[in-house]
């Protein structure tokens, strides 16, 4: 009898506002990120990079992405090779809302809640943020948030709404 393995789907965020060199700005950043990604399990959908102002201290635009991706790794182990990628892509954690070269979250997974001492999904602050929620909407507009039921298109909407006093 063939053995199956558990497959499981993410989506990631992926923010860069730092270059790491005059050949990897930002967007290529992103781009160089997916391709490592890519070796983790099958990329089944890439948004377009878009620009995004910073939040708190920082004043350099990001460029913001996400991935939806399907890989046997689960949770825990799917972070740790995320961040491997950080730190080879020159990630280094200095201030929280500084500047950085990398930063890839896992946002959503198939299997809905992960709570660890070390992750939990889905991301606590995805909901309230555009720059995740505009990138996972150009992929996944349909896909669920386990906690509130609502998809991210609705999420995006009612967030819009709140920031535009409408």
């Amino acid at each position: 009898m063939a053995k199956t393995s558990t497959r499981h789907v993410y989506a990631l965020a992926l923010g860069s506002n730092r270059a790491l060199s005059a050949r990897l700005d930002p967007p290529r950043l992103l781009g160089e990120a997916i391709r490592r990604i890519a070796e983790l399990g099958a990329v089944l959908s890439v948004a377009p990079v878009m620009q995004t102002p910073p939040i708190g201290p920082s004043r350099r635009v990001f460029a913001n992405g996400a991935v939806l991706m399907e890989s046997p790794l689960p949770p825990e182990e799917m972070l740790s090779r995320l961040q491997a990628i950080e730190r080879a892509l020159g990630r280094q954690r200095f201030r929280r809302w500084g500047s950085r070269r990398l930063d890839i979250d896992i946002i959503l997974w198939s299997g809905g809640r992960w709570n660890s001492r070390s992750l939990r999904i889905p991301h606590p602050a995805f909901r309230g943020r555009d720059f995740v929620l505009a990138p996972l909407h150009a992929i996944a507009p349909g896909w669920r948030d386990p906690m509130s039921g609502l998809s991210i298109r609705h999420l995006r909407f009612r967030l819009r709404k709140a920031v535009s006093g409408g």
